[in-house]
């Protein structure tokens, strides 16, 4: 479905994301997830693309799996480094040839093993860029192209600490042609809010949907700082960290905090939820059983 109707058709949006895994039997894995949370019926799910399009192919088999054999709709990630028009026409057509309807078009980050690489030999070394690009792209069966969804930082673009010049990049990003934003992952909502407010302010009016990342050990708290450059940890969220024991209270106490995310969001009339699952299903189930649902239709309807 392409994204367009399911923001018309859902007032409040659920969504998964998943990454690419590196083996055959870890794909299998990923499947039985999948099918798993196939039953809270998300609006949609999307897969990930590794730094310079280092998981094109898995990304690509992934999704077209996920296209052919659930009910699910799949968006695709897509970034602009590594790649010349010539590459990124021929992903285009592939994804266009197997259905999928949805990109999420990013600005990406290159593969560590490139060391120094040199940026200006990409086609575009901005997501705007290639926004545009995939709304010009003319070889989709459905007549309004491709759905195209950007990021969003509620707490700062990294490679933009002037605050106010970051919203008028990320304006020009969005008037590229952009259909919904999906932000980065935070822990404090007021971030979300004041983003959400100050995108208003700049006439961006396409959907927001709020990223969400259980917590689910002390090192991954580390690893995800280190991934979501900028990202901030609350005092009390560190407080509640520290005073567990042990991994497994630590999962205890980040699903509890991200449902309470959740909650909070959707009392403030938030447009969507995209959780970041990490592959996994226990944390993304927990906290629909907490919110009082089984599903996502219940909370579409709150």
């Amino acid at each position: 479905m392409h994204i367009r109707d399911i923001f018309e058709t859902h007032p409040t949006t659920f969504s998964f994301e998943f990454f690419p895994p590196k083996t055959d039997a870890a794909s299998e894995d990923l499947f039985v997830t999948i099918a798993k949370l196939q039953e809270l019926q998300p609006s949609f799910v999307s897969v990930t693309y590794g730094a310079g399009g280092s998981t094109r192919e898995r990304t690509h088999d992934l999704i077209v799996r996920i296209q052919d054999e659930t009910n699910l709709t799949a968006v695709s990630h897509l970034t602009c480094v590594c790649h010349s028009r010539e590459e990124l026409d021929g992903l285009l057509k592939r994804y266009a040839h197997s259905g999928i309807e949805n990109i999420l078009a990013l600005g990406g980050d290159p593969p560590r093993t490139l060391g120094d690489y040199d940026r200006s030999q990409d086609a575009f070394t901005q997501a705007e860029g290639l926004v545009a690009f995939i709304r010009g792209w003319r070889g989709h069966p459905d007549s309004r192209g491709f759905g195209i969804g950007v990021a969003g930082f509620p707490e700062g673009h990294p490679g933009t600490p002037n605050r106010i010049k970051e919203m008028d990049y990320f304006k020009q990003k969005v008037d590229a042609g952009a259909d919904y934003i999906c932000t980065q992952l935070f822990f404090k909502n007021d971030d979300f809010y004041d983003f959400r407010d100050r995108c208003d302010l700049a006439g961006i009016k396409i959907p927001i949907v709020a990223g969400i990342m259980p917590i689910s050990s002390k090192g991954g708290m580390v690893r995800m700082a280190d991934l979501a450059l900028g990202a901030r940890f609350p005092a009390p969220l560190q407080r509640l960290i520290n005073r567990c024991p042990d991994d497994d209270y630590v999962a205890k106490a980040g699903t509890h905090w991200a449902t309470e995310q959740c909650r909070d969001l959707l009392e403030n009339n938030v447009r969507g939820i995209h959780f970041y699952t990490l592959n996994k299903s226990d944390a993304t189930r927990q906290i629909y059983e907490h919110l009082g649902v089984k599903d996502s239709l219940a909370l579409r309807g709150r």
